[in-house]
């Protein structure tokens, strides 16, 4: 029996059953301008009413539920001539944080999607200015962390007034330092997790600015990251993040271990294309942004 017990276990990990389907739980989305359609999607996150909201490179901000209907709502920033918001987020109260990348601030928007708040606006590299804004996370004590790219590779830390409080990290391949700062993630440890995109590997600070430790390094396997442009945490604790150049999701343990991945380049269902971005709902489900396929798929893992 002890050995049919071993059989039976390694028939288990080697047909796949303990990760996901690669078959989605949904796919929805089609290209186009008309409301609800997408165009090259970007960003992605839900609120505190559990609404996806969508970013595409139309500089639209759209609404959906966590089946892909469209709830009618659509807006933009003030100006987008400049370049389309890059990143979403959500406030401690669960509003809608849009980093206003090329105008060098951060919006907040408050539950009937109008604008409440704007942190920064000033482009520059001194205390509480801002160069290419890629993502913004609040902490439960009300702090913005602010990750910027391109004239500044850092983060930059604001009060919940949104005045400077200090930024840390530059340009770079040793720790600490910073090549495309593209995604910020709180994790369950308080700790703040970086996507550092064209370093592949995520970068593991303390809420100070202190550098911890790192997650992956470049490469195809498990455990490995290929320009890492998003991540997030579900509510066991698990890390997710999105890989643009090798075209899957790859889930970990908070302690950096590979527990598999999702996806492969393609156009079919189960395959993506460029992805650039994630969001892990209340459910657990896991909503990829398909950037080139124009289309999210849901993963349920």
């Amino acid at each position: 029996m002890k050995r049919l017990g071993h059989l039976f276990l390694f028939l288990v990990l080697v047909s796949g059953c303990t990760g996901p389907s690669q078959t989605p739980d949904l796919i929805w989305g089609k290209k186009g301008v008309m409301p609800g359609d997408l165009t090259r999607p970007r960003a992605i996150t839900v609120d505190g009413q559990g609404r996806l909201w969508i970013v595409d490179f139309t500089a639209r901000v759209q609404a959906y539920n966590a089946q892909g209907e469209y709830l009618g709502i659509t807006f933009t920033t003030p100006d987008y001539r400049n370049g389309r918001p890059s990143g979403l987020g959500v406030t401690r109260e669960g509003r809608l944080i849009v980093c206003d990348s090329h105008y060098h601030c951060v919006r907040i928007y408050d539950e009937q999607a109008k604008e409440c708040q704007v942190l920064g606006g000033q482009a520059g590299a001194g205390p509480g200015q801002f160069g290419y804004i890629s993502d913004c996370v609040q902490d439960a004590e009300g702090y913005f962390y602010i990750s910027e790219f391109g004239s500044n590779e850092r983060i930059t830390k604001l009060d919940a007034n949104g005045q400077f409080v200090k930024t840390f990290g530059q340009p770079g391949l040793a720790e600490g330092e910073f090549n495309r700062p593209r995604a910020l993630a709180l994790g369950p440890d308080q700790n703040l997790y970086v996507a550092d995109a064209c370093n592949h590997r995520i970068q593991v600070f303390s809420r100070e600015g202190q550098y911890l430790r790192s997650i992956g390094s470049e490469g195809k396997g498990l455990g490995q990251l290929s320009y890492p442009y998003d991540l997030t945490f579900d509510q066991k604790g698990n890390l997710y993040v999105v890989e643009r150049g090798n075209h899957r999701l790859q889930k970990f343990q908070i302690d950096g271990t590979s527990l598999g991945t999702w996806g492969q380049p393609g156009r079919k269902a189960g395959e993506l294309h460029d992805p650039w971005a994630l969001a892990v709902d209340s459910n657990g489900d896991v909503h990829i942004v398909d950037t080139e396929n124009h289309r999210i798929q849901k993963v349920r893992w």
